[in-house]
């Protein structure tokens, strides 16, 4: 029989041959778990995502307060709608490492698809969108109608 006061190597030669391999285990076990620790980066350590911001310049060459702006990743996917605000000036944030196409409309014009536009891991880009005028809807020729009277 082992008493506390005997040293730890009395202890460990008394424990049957299966033990012995299972303690080994769990002490490499905790060893792995105790390094890994350190080796796994945090949520705080993973770079920020990326943003977009920019201005909506009107046919007039003045921004565009509340356009509606557009932006989708170049594959389609993940599409955003914001509104500029009262300056003309939009941000869409929480964007992910890609390239992204944006667009914008107000009062009947809208701009041209700024296209591929990449995006990094805690990046800002910047793009000013300028608004093109519609052409006018074509005007519709009156069509003449033919009335019959019935007898």
């Amino acid at each position: 029989m082992l008493t506390a006061d005997a040293p730890s190597s009395a202890r460990l030669e008394t424990l049957s041959p299966e033990c012995k391999p299972m303690k080994r285990i769990l002490l490499f076990v905790a060893l792995l778990g105790f390094s890994l620790q350190f080796a796994v980066p945090t949520r705080a350590q993973y770079p920020k995502k990326g943003t977009l911001t920019g201005t909506i310049i009107g046919t007039d060459g003045k921004p565009v307060p509340h356009a509606a702006v557009s932006c989708q990743s170049s594959g389609g996917i993940r599409p955003h709608a914001v509104h500029t605000d009262s300056k003309g000036k939009f941000i869409i944030t929480g964007l992910r490492q890609d390239s992204y196409d944006l667009r914008a409309s107000a009062n009947g014009a809208n701009s041209d698809w700024a296209r591929n536009i990449p995006i990094r891991w805690g990046q800002t880009k910047d793009v000013t969108l300028r608004l093109l005028r519609s052409p006018a809807p074509p005007s519709a020729a009156p069509v003449k109608q033919e009335v019959k009277e019935q007898p």
